[in-house]
């Protein structure tokens, strides 16, 4: 049993954080148009991961949240390692899914998901790290300043380390595409966020609502 109401929310933003992390690994080979360039449909569960990791960020400090990403990056690895050899066994004569179509899908997925580790490791480093400085300097006032902030600079860095290591380093994308789909995909990131910043009210309100009946 967890030994306060706080305990019971910390494990279940760490659950969403983690399983939007895995789902945009899984589907990031996946790329769509937007206009003129391209994006990878993995964007669309990072910005869950913003709210709740600004939300750990809140109410756990800096420390809840570096050890939440060191699990994700190991969960994700081991993601990686599955998808290994699950590529590796063949499929059988009646299965609908052949070996060809399942490494097609998944065996992009891998360079998606050594890129993401990377690029996760760098930029919730970068995003703790300005969280807690705007904070000190904010106090608890501004919370939508700290959060789009350092989803702001953050997620420049994270745009781009992955789809360099997942696209343009195996030549999947040349230099022009990568900067496009680069800052299209940032871009994205940016006006979802934006668009989201009530809901990180709304789970201030709640989490705040939810230990007050604790007492803890």
């Amino acid at each position: 049993m967890f030994q306060s109401k706080k305990d019971t929310v910390y494990v279940i933003l760490a659950g969403i954080f983690i399983t939007n992390a895995i789902v945009a690994e899984l589907i990031g080979g996946k790329l769509i148009d937007v206009g003129p360039a391209v994006m990878s449909i993995g964007i669309l569960p990072w910005p869950i991961v913003f709210i709740t990791t600004d939300l750990i960020n809140e109410y756990f400090g800096e420390k809840g949240v570096r050890k939440l990403s060191l699990i994700t990056a190991g969960l994700i690895a081991y993601t990686f390692f599955i998808l290994f050899f699950a590529m590796k066994i063949p499929s059988t004569g009646i299965s609908s899914v052949s070996t060809e179509q399942f490494g097609a899908v998944f065996g992009q997925s891998q360079l998606i998901i050594v890129g993401s580790i990377t690029a996760f490791l760098a930029s919730q480093l970068i995003d703790v790290t300005i969280f807690h400085f705007v904070k000190k300097r904010t106090g608890n006032k501004m919370i939508w300043l700290r959060s789009t902030g350092s989803t702001v600079i953050s997620q420049f860095f994270d745009s781009f380390i992955v789809l360099g290591i997942a696209f343009y380093l195996p030549g999947i994308m040349d230099f022009k595409t990568y900067v496009v789909s680069g800052l299209t995909g940032y871009t994205v990131k940016l006006i979802i966020a934006v668009l989201m910043t009530p809901l990180i009210y709304l789970g201030h309100y709640l989490i705040e609502k939810y230990i007050a009946k604790d007492g803890n």
